[in-house]
């Protein structure tokens, strides 16, 4: 199967599933059900351009484990929180936005849908590679290791600090969110460069770079960090607006001294 008979495919797979993702969050009145959908398709995806790819079969196996184990990881912490926690607050916000339109949502939906086989093309370049070199097989599982294990100690630690009752409200600066304001988001991108590394020799190798570009711009500019800290600074106020002045944004680095607050700030 070519790329695009396997992108179509993806897709096709997808859209049905983001349409059964719709029906549920109509129901329950939760849109973080996307989430996890987006991570396991994404997942699947990989999986099935490995099987379908025409590179060598070490390359392969490894493309659809590391594509496979970090989704799953992925969609089964997401799901944790979907089905124990209210609605995300980004997604309660759209929803008031929307006024509940569901035709909007499922719009929404179709478009995570669209996006998966641009995620997937990665792990198609990868996938492609007819004799990958062991030392950049060998760098792409050790970045993958490293992505995987700092992204999921990210979120327990996230987990962990919000289970807290004292914790409601309050924002999460220890352990990794000490040093980034979103670790997940750093980790999750420098996954996607494990996909780059393992596509070295493909003939499609210039495709695997989409990944960590797509997956930054995303997280920066789109969908991820601009939703996130807007919706922070709705809940959290002054106290998030310090945590920004003295904590890095994204890659993670020693934290600045904390800005003496004024003597108007000190008497509210």
């Amino acid at each position: 199967m070519n790329l695009l008979a396997t992108s179509i495919a993806i897709w096709a797979a997808t859209a049905v599933v983001m349409t059964a993702g719709w029906w549920w969050q109509r129901r329950h009145a939760n849109a973080g059900i996307v989430d996890v959908l987006w991570a396991a398709a994404v997942g699947a995806g990989a999986v099935a351009c490995a099987v379908f790819g025409a590179g060598s079969a070490t390359v392969r196996i490894a493309v659809a484990m590391c594509g496979a184990l970090w989704a799953l990881r992925l969609a089964r912490h997401l799901w944790r929180r979907v089905r124990s926690e209210d609605e995300d607050g980004r997604y309660r916000h759209l929803r008031q936005h929307w006024r509940g339109h569901q035709g909007k949502f499922f719009l929404f939906f179709q478009l995570q849908a669209l996006l998966v086989p641009l995620f997937c093309l990665p792990f198609a370049a990868a996938a492609a590679n007819p004799a990958p070199r062991p030392l950049w097989l060998g760098a792409g599982v050790a970045v993958w290791l490293l992505a995987w294990a700092g992204e999921a100690l990210a979120d327990r630690q996230l987990a962990r600090f919000r289970a807290r009752p004292e914790h409601r409200g309050r924002t999460c600066d220890t352990g990794l969110w000490r040093y980034s304001r979103h670790p997940n988001y750093f980790f999750e991108c420098l996954h996607w460069f494990a996909y780059a590394l393992f596509a070295i020799g493909s003939p499609w190798s210039w495709l695997a770079w989409t990944g960590p570009a797509t997956m930054y711009l995303f997280v920066r500019y789109l969908s991820g960090v601009p939703y996130t800290e807007a919706q922070a600074l709705r809940t959290r106020g002054d106290e998030y607006r310090r945590y920004q002045q003295r904590t890095p944004m994204l890659v993670p680095w020693f934290p600045r001294a904390a800005p003496e607050r004024s003597g108007q700030e000190d008497s509210r």
